[in-house]
């Protein structure tokens, strides 16, 4: 990419100021038509071509290679309209930051949906637990909360069952370990992967 420095401002301005100078002329001349008692067709006339050949120039200075900086038609309504500039600069950040903070909550949702479903999967069917570990790390999730479910039967389906674990727990007064053991969701798959382990 071209550097922006390339393009020599002082001269794209002083072609702005010599188009606004033929149209004064423009002006002038369109205002006094043919008032000093001759006609002024020739002096308007060559206004316009002086006009026209401004133009030509200014787009030859602002064409490739000379690559001008892009201007938003947003920040140019704002200075039509009195405005500071620097409003506009401020209300386009703040919306940029309220966008990067609605993705991040977007993300950490998917991201905490994928590892609440690869513990169920694994727990419900312990045969896929290397591809919903693939999964996982592929998708940018860490191996530890799928990785926990790789280690024995009894931890995966322990993580599993938390949530009516401490319930039961919090009824009965027993121990965490011996109220997961009683569900049974954690009976199945610690049968099912001590099975595995004997084989």
């Amino acid at each position: 990419m071209a550097p922006l420095d390339k393009v020599d401002h002082g001269l794209v301005e002083q072609q702005l100021k010599d188009i606004i100078q033929d149209l004064y002329q423009i002006m002038v001349q369109t205002s006094t038509y043919d008032s000093m008692g001759r006609s002024s067709r020739d002096v308007l006339a060559n206004e316009i071509k002086t006009l026209s050949r401004s133009l030509q120039t200014l787009h030859a200075s602002a064409s490739p290679p000379n690559v001008l900086p892009s201007v938003p038609p947003e920040l140019l309504e704002y200075v039509d309209n009195g405005r500071n500039p620097d409003i506009y600069t401020r209300e386009f950040v703040e919306l940029v930051r309220r966008g990067n903070q609605v993705m991040r909550g977007k993300l950490h949702a998917f991201g905490t949906f994928r590892d609440v479903l690869a513990e169920q999967m694994t727990s419900a069917m312990p045969e896929l637990r290397d591809d919903v570990a693939h999964v996982v790390e592929a998708t940018g999730g860490s191996g530890s909360g799928s990785g926990g479910l790789g280690g024995d039967g009894g931890g995966g389906a322990s993580t599993t069952t938390t949530p009516p674990g401490r319930g039961v727990m919090e009824r009965n007064g027993g121990p965490a370990t011996g109220d997961a053991n009683s569900n049974a969701p954690t009976t199945e798959t610690g049968s099912a992967s001590a099975a595995g382990a004997s084989t």
